[in-house]
């Protein structure tokens, strides 16, 4: 993981010494986002305690759309999820307090970026929960490359389900400042499957150099085919804050899935209210784009578990 962080200074410094260079456009985009709770530094190692995701954009050309529209980016997306209970050793049933589980997961998405800067994104996603998700493998795997304690107790995870998940999420700019340094967006979502449903809503604030919502980062829109706008900055480098609240009608990762009698050995209800407050920092020029950014979660399960937190970062290329 600390590699990981030094990796990431040396990019952004090459990224800063070639400053001069002209901002161009460019079509697609690749990278990776890592969640981890051990990145907080806390010694904890609990509830959605690692997350992998790779994806791959491109920009369709924005000379063929209406008058109404500036972008339409197309996604497609893999990633893993994992959970633990108040620990990845358990060595006894009753210690669980949220079940081990693991989402496996592959999608697309298509995103509608408007003039106006409200934004339209659908999604879906196709994978599975259980052992077939592989969690145990993979957390063994990453406790052993980084040294940490021994894995204990996967043997209580929820039972194997196949899902078929998809989210609606839709952005509506609120207000900028006349100096372009600050501004609001509403956010809201829905989730409908048999793996995830619910919905959420909420604000997110940036402050800095910010770009439109169709030519920024906030929104995944930072590839371009024949733009029709020019971007407000060449580099984007802003705080952002992002408090929502989410109604959780089901989520398979606590309860087991939706359509087996038999969810897991150990499984529970879900809060049906959690609170979130995500705060962090972007950063992005030309090619690349960085964002490190801590979550706060308030308690999710129907048991002793309590609320959480955890840290995420990204790394993004852009090119033709």
């Amino acid at each position: 993981m600390k590699n990981y962080f030094f990796a990431l200074i040396a990019v952004l410094s090459l990224n800063f010494a070639y400053s001069q260079d002209l901002p161009k456009a460019y079509k697609n985009e690749f990278g990776f986002r890592s969640d981890n709770d051990a990145y907080l530094a806390y010694g904890q190692d609990r509830y959605y305690t690692n997350g992998l995701f790779i994806s791959f954009r491109r920009a369709m050309d924005q000379s063929k759309l209406n008058n109404k529209l500036n972008k339409i980016i197309w996604e497609l997306e893999a990633g893993h999820k994992m959970y633990n209970p108040q620990s990845g050793n358990i060595p006894n049933i009753s210690f669980v307090d949220r079940p081990f589980a693991a989402y496996l997961f592959v999608g697309g998405s298509l995103s509608w970026l408007y003039n106006s800067e409200n934004t339209l994104k659908v999604a879906i996603q196709a994978g599975t929960i259980g052992p077939s998700a592989k969690g145990k493998e993979v957390q063994e795997l990453l406790h052993s490359i980084v040294g940490f304690y021994e894995i204990k107790g996967w043997e209580w995870q929820v039972k194997n389900e196949t899902g078929l998940n998809t989210t609606v999420e839709y952005n509506r700019f609120l207000q900028r400042a006349k100096s372009n340094k600050t501004d609001f967006t509403f956010n809201s979502y829905a989730n409908i499957g048999n793996t995830f449903t619910g919905a959420g809503t909420g604000l997110t604030f940036r402050a800095g150099s910010i770009n439109q919502l169709f030519n920024s980062v906030s929104t995944q829109s930072t590839v371009s085919n024949n733009a029709k706008t020019k971007t407000l900055n060449d580099t984007e480098f802003f705080f952002y804050a992002k408090p929502m609240i989410h109604y959780i009608a089901y989520d398979a990762t606590i309860e087991g899935g939706l359509f087996r009698d038999d969810k897991g050995p150990a499984t529970f209800g879900v809060k049906p209210l959690v609170f979130t407050q995500q705060a962090g920092v972007i950063y992005a020029k030309n090619r690349w784009t960085a964002d490190f950014s801590v979550l706060f979660k308030s308690r999710e399960v129907k048991s002793t578990a309590k609320a959480h937190q955890y840290a995420s970062a990204a790394l993004y290329y852009r090119f033709n």
